[in-house]
């Protein structure tokens, strides 16, 4: 919010009260006096309704002469806008929530699983964190999909990342001995492939403006997963990465790999989990055909940075517009000096009357 004077010199004038009692005081001194009785005697005698009342007067010739001043000054509040106008980013996070995210990995200083470990460090990469060194995509399209043997669209992609971020926490993991137990990766790759299609009518729809007026100079796609694509699906991981490159959009797959006594917290307690790693030849062929990178990691640190690197390659140049837009205030403080100049006369013409 910002707060102004549109004619500040008429602010000049508040000073005038001051200069007219400093010259009348002045010439109070210049002036000869006739040597009279001091009426000393005076002072303790009560005071009159009217002679209490006295102050009143200039009191309220004051106030009435402030408040026109400062209505005059014209007194503006003003409301910041920025435009942006840019070639943004549209980036989808495509998120496996299968069963076997329920294996703990690090996260700072203590372990938890890993779909909230990456749900968190995502939320950082959205939001930004100074001590991982993620700036943040505040000027991005950013939505999610989640998936198990099932894609599901957990936040459209939004330029809301609040909102996104409170979407975050309805992804949860599916249970192992659940029917929708699985991994489908290439269909919930296809499923975000179809929200970046179609980004420049939601950013439109958005922003209420034509489509035409937006363009989107990268579309991302971030997949997360820790297997491999698993049973008859739609879409073949093959299918689902020359969909991608058919739009244009990138695919940064990131494996999660299980480190050397891993465990994973069961019902039953802590297992071990195996140490032999699953193929991820499929995921890795889809980044490259689609222009992206495939990296892995197996703590929240590694993944941080994985982000941190996907955040310098994946940047748009912002030309943003500023203008402020400007309120009138002055209204109420001309009606109180039209208040106060109205109860001045009022006064000089009862109990503040002067008598010939």
């Amino acid at each position: 919010m910002i707060y102004r004077f549109a004619t500040p010199w008429a602010l000049l004038a508040l000073l005038l009260p001051l200069a007219y009692w400093f010259l009348r005081k002045m010439l109070k001194r210049n002036t000869p006096a006739i040597p009279v009785g001091t009426g000393e005697f005076l002072k303790d005698l009560p005071k009159s309704l009217r002679m209490r009342c006295q102050w009143l007067l200039p009191a309220s010739t004051l106030l009435a002469w402030c408040f026109l001043v400062i209505a005059l000054a014209r007194p503006q509040k003003g409301q910041e806008q920025i435009q942006d106008r840019n070639e943004g980013i549209a980036i989808e996070m495509v998120l496996d929530r299968s069963g076997s995210m329920r294996a703990e990995m690090d996260y700072g200083l203590h372990r938890q699983n890993r779909l909230e470990t990456v749900k968190e460090v995502f939320r950082q990469f959205v939001l930004g964190d100074k001590e991982l060194g993620l700036t943040g995509r505040h000027n991005d399209l950013m939505g999610v999909v989640q998936f198990a043997h099932y894609p599901y669209t957990v936040c459209p992609l939004t330029l809301d990342h609040n909102a996104l971020s409170f979407a975050l926490k309805n992804v949860s993991l599916i249970e192992e001995d659940n029917d929708e137990n699985g991994t489908a990766i290439g269909d919930a790759v296809a499923m975000g492939v179809a929200r970046l299609a179609a980004a420049e009518q939601t950013l439109a729809a958005q922003n209420q403006k034509d489509a035409s007026s937006y363009h989107l100079q990268s579309k991302v796609i971030i997949l997360l997963t820790d297997g491999q694509d698993e049973g008859p699906h739609t879409y073949s991981i093959a299918e689902a990465a020359a969909l991608a490159k058919k739009h244009g959009i990138k695919v940064y797959s990131i494996a999660i790999l299980a480190p050397k006594g891993a465990k994973m917290r069961t019902p039953l307690g802590l297992f071990s989990l195996p140490d032999n790693q699953y193929d991820t030849s499929e995921i890795q062929a889809m980044a490259m055909e689609t222009g992206g990178t495939f990296q892995t990691c197996d703590d929240a640190q590694s993944l941080a940075e994985i982000y941190k690197t996907i955040d310098q390659l994946e940047r748009s140049e912002i030309e943003s517009i500023r203008y402020v837009t400007h309120h009138e205030l002055y209204q109420p403080f001309l009606a109180l000096g039209f208040a106060f100049a109205l109860v001045a006369i009022l006064l000089a013409l009862t109990i503040c009357r002067r008598t010939a």
